[in-house]
């Protein structure tokens, strides 16, 4: 009776990358793959003869990334058109500066922001001054202000 085994194809190879009896750790090197969409296929038989085959597709991304702020995909544009464009590879070091695209502060921030601070001065000045039945209470009393 034959062992069990799995054999690693990339794409639509037509010879196996790799072959394997299972439970096996399998490592495929993508720097070998062209930058864009792949498929992993593994083809498994097992002691009694009975094959399955399992498709995983994956995106490869060894090339340098690229963020553009400005220009959203399927955007409808006029006139004279400005967008940014930054590129980094994963081989520099991570500067959070340069892999972050400029973008402006959202609208809604702004507005949010505004009611909030609109809100704080609102709530200090109805409640600065107690009303006359509280202002003797230890919670409004001044300090030093003996309450007996």
């Amino acid at each position: 009776m034959p062992e069990p085994r799995f054999r690693i194809f990339i794409d639509d190879q037509e010879q196996a990358d790799s072959d394997h009896v299972p439970p096996a750790s399998v490592t495929v090197d993508t720097r070998r793959l062209r930058d864009g969409e792949h498929r992993l296929r593994i083809e498994a038989q097992d002691a009694t003869g009975d094959t399955g085959v399992r498709i995983v597709p994956f995106t490869v991304r060894n090339g340098p990334g690229i963020t553009i702020s400005g220009l959203d995909d399927g955007a409808t544009v006029h006139g004279a058109l400005t967008f940014g464009v930054n590129v980094f590879s994963a081989e520099e070091p991570f500067v959070p500066r340069r892999a972050e695209a400029r973008s402006p502060t959202p609208v809604w921030l702004w507005v949010l922001s505004l009611v909030i601070v609109a809100w704080s001065a609102w709530y200090l000045a109805t409640e600065w001054s107690p009303p006359p039945e509280f202002a003797s209470t230890p919670t409004y009393a001044a300090p030093g202000m003996r309450l007996f």
